[in-house]
């Protein structure tokens, strides 16, 4: 058996977890909205329409914050068509996805499901083909408490109180040929500060996420980062990351290693948002939300199929398999290592679209991606303590020399507990690994939480839902202030220390 070991001190610490690092996406794109979270009709659906089984389930997750509307459809959308009575909200032309878009499920009713699901709203605005007078509208229409047209037209829609949004973004993908109304760095960066200006100066207390790059292999990706802060870095608190990782080629270590060029590009934003702030003697960090990231490649084979001009059709339904889930636990992870810069992420998307959760007519149910994502969304709140690793290592054809153990520990000092989150990635030998815990004292396991299988393909379906799903391991123990356990070959682990008093008599 391999050993390994892992090095934390809970005076090193890496950062805070934001809650939002753990939030999600619903976009107007095939059946996230008809289908996943709304479907009239149906005999699981509440007095709104809302499907009360994918309620249930996103409540499992604990998503902290949801990013809407889009996404590519954000590009082309009037925020208008959405509100008001349904039978007057036209119907349009999706240039973004090449669908029709009904508008029977908007704004409103998306500030209704985010309170019944527990979640805040974290609200895109259209920069692609309108500019900073249509947003500074409708944050006037959301935010604003009344007295002026647009707060009183949501007041007579029948919401008194604002919804209240306090992030937003300034747009979706900017810089991509596929973007209706895409731009250049240096124009982006103009509308942006514009927009973010005014949007502050009607309620001070939001905050604005400017778009990085599209993704890390976009041609301009670095450039168009420093050029577009050099712009708007007064007013912008965030700059966005998008990343999808596939495996196209069939090498599981390689696409296990994707976590690696994930933690690559993260440095290397937050040396551009630095240089920046360097170059203008800034007093603020620009932080990061990485607002997509996901495995996504499953579906895009049979997406060449859909007919165009449909309305809610199967697109970009990923099913996803057990190494999926492997590597978002990895990118989670990567995440929670930088939990100093990268304060909202949202894993794209939330239902049916590259999504944790799938639905039918009949039923909804959990994909693999689920369990990785809803442990660190439950278990993963207080400080990252600085978590260094000694283990093996292999060779990706990618990413050159890669860890077997991807692993970070959180400490919540209050509830005085310490989660460890690990992958690992060997294919074929578990890990014995240890930890010095003696500066915990007090602290025993509480909980060891396993998720494997023997075929790396497998996959969940409403027909058999928990092909994959978790399991309880006694592997974990703690004496005499060392940890000790054995991480499973291809295994994704939550091991959970809790300190325990003794009871006074």
């Amino acid at each position: 058996m391999k050993k390994a070991e892992i090095i934390i001190d809970k005076y090193f610490l890496t950062g805070s977890v934001d809650k939002r690092i753990y939030g999600s996406f619903i976009e107007h794109l095939g059946r996230a909205v008809y289908g996943g979270i709304y479907q009239e009709g149906l005999a699981s659906s509440d007095e709104q329409g809302f499907r009360k089984d994918t309620l249930e389930l996103v409540k499992e997750l604990e998503v902290p914050i949801v990013r809407y509307p889009g996404g590519n459809f954000v590009s082309g959308f009037h925020w208008e068509d959405s509100v008001g009575p349904k039978a007057l909200r036209p119907a349009r032309t999706d240039l973004a996805w090449r669908v029709i878009e009904t508008n029977q499920f908007g704004l409103n009713e998306f500030a209704d499901w985010s309170k019944k699901a527990g979640s805040e709203m974290m609200m895109a605005v259209n920069l692609g083909t309108r500019g900073p007078e249509d947003a500074k509208n409708l944050l006037e229409y959301c935010n604003f408490e009344g007295g002026t047209y647009y707060s009183d037209l949501r007041k007579s829609h029948g919401y008194a109180k604002p919804h209240d949004i306090k992030l937003w973004c300034l747009g979706n993908e900017m810089d991509g040929k596929w973007q209706m109304g895409h731009k250049t760095a240096g124009e982006y960066g103009r509308i942006a500060s514009e927009t973010a200006r005014m949007m502050k100066w009607l309620d001070p207390e939001i905050e604005t996420v400017a778009c990085g790059s599209s993704g890390l292999t976009m041609p301009t990706f670095g450039d168009w980062e420093y050029q577009v802060l050099d712009e708007c870095y007064d007013e912008v608190d965030y700059l966005s990351l998008h990343q999808y990782y596939g495996n196209r080629s069939d090498d599981t270590a390689d696409f296990l290693a994707c976590s690696k060029g994930m933690d690559d590009f993260i440095s290397g934003v937050v040396s551009i948002c630095d240089a920046v702030k360097a170059k203008k003697h800034g007093g603020k960090n620009i932080n990061l939300s990485f607002d997509e990231w996901n495995v996504w490649y499953h579906s895009n084979e049979q997406d060449k199929e859909i007919k165009a001009w449909d309305q809610a059709p199967h697109q970009l339904e990923d099913v996803y398999n057990f190494e999926d889930a492997l590597l978002v636990g990895s990118m989670l992870i990567t995440m929670l290592r930088h939990a100093d810069r990268v304060k909202v992420a949202c894993l794209a998307q939330l239902v049916n679209v590259i999504a944790p959760i799938m639905t039918s007519d009949t039923g909804a149910w959990r994909q693999t991606i689920f369990y990785p994502y809803m442990h660190a969304s439950v278990y993963g709140k207080g400080t990252v303590l600085m978590t260094q690793i000694k283990a093996p290592v292999y060779e990706s054809r990618t990413y050159g020399t890669v860890s077997t153990l991807d692993c970070v520990c959180i400490w919540d000092e209050e509830a005085e507990a310490v989660t460890i989150f690990a992958v690992n990635k060997d294919l074929e030998d578990d890990a014995e690994v240890s930890c010095d815990f003696r500066q915990f004292e007090g602290y025993q396991v509480e909980e060891h939480i396993v998720l494997t299988h023997d075929d790396m393909k497998a996959v969940n379906t409403e027909a058999a839902p928990d092909t994959v799903s978790p399991i309880h391991s006694e592997a974990s123990k703690l004496e005499n202030g060392i940890f000790s356990t054995v991480f499973g070959k291809h295994s994704w682990n939550v091991v959970r220390l809790v300190k325990k008093h003794e009871t006074v008599k």
